[in-house]
């Protein structure tokens, strides 16, 4: 899962992105409305956590650009003002939820999780495709209801897909949804190769009705 956290306040910034790493997210971040906006025009998230007050711009603003793109991140409102008119706002924009500053983690963290089952798993608690399954919020993947056991990036790419079955997608936007910014660091995209044939293997051994294949030329998808 890929969230973008826009917030001003660098303190709390680092903060919510050590939170979320440690529970095995992509987190990337923009401090003020410039950057936000370059990020969202060009990349795909999950989730993004807006901050209301940029020092160049509004969340407010933000979102309905968000909007206007077809964007389809969840979008969850961060903000010092705990007004009903600018809850009433922000949810109509097309925000999914309003937090208020200060919150808890803990608290985040369940909004996050039910922000993304709403819009990514229409209210369910798993995805399935074929005898596919996968459980974001215990990050369990499941084929013929057996348990397969997958490490961090292949669970990460195999819940990419199980988004999107059968669309075909490039080595380097599954470099970006999964390895985020860190990408940018890498010298080829030869490692996506080796994730991909490691879950082909799995997905072979235990019998999947689907598999990951790859399109000359394009990428892969999950047929």
């Amino acid at each position: 899962m890929k969230i973008l956290v826009v917030e001003d306040e660098i303190q709390l910034q680092q903060t919510i992105v050590q939170f979320l790493e440690n529970e095995k997210l992509i987190v990337e971040t923009a401090s003020n409305f410039a950057e936000g906006l370059d990020k969202i025009i060009s990349f795909d998230y999950d989730c993004i956590l807006l901050d209301m007050m940029l020092p160049d711009g509004d969340g407010m603003s933000l979102l309905r650009e968000l909007k206007k793109m077809q964007k389809k991140a969840s979008v969850i409102i961060l903000s010092a003002k705990d007004s009903v008119d600018d809850k009433v706002e922000g949810l109509l924009v097309g925000a999914d939820d309003y937090l208020a500053k200060p919150f808890h983690f803990a608290e985040l963290w369940a909004r996050i999780k039910v922000a993304m089952r709403k819009n990514q798993q229409h209210g369910e608690e798993k995805i399935t495709f074929k005898n596919l399954s996968i459980f974001p919020e215990d990050r369990r993947f499941l084929v013929n209801g057996v348990d397969i056991k997958l490490n961090r990036k292949e669970y990460d790419l195999i819940y990419y897909f199980m988004l999107r079955p059968e669309r075909v997608f490039q080595k380097t936007t599954l470099a970006e949804s999964v390895w985020g910014d860190h990408i940018e660091m890498a010298d080829n995209l030869d490692f996506i190769y080796s994730q991909i044939k490691n879950i082909r293997k799995k997905l072979k051994d235990a019998n999947a009705d689907a598999d990951l294949q790859a399109v000359y030329g394009v990428g892969y998808k999950l047929i």
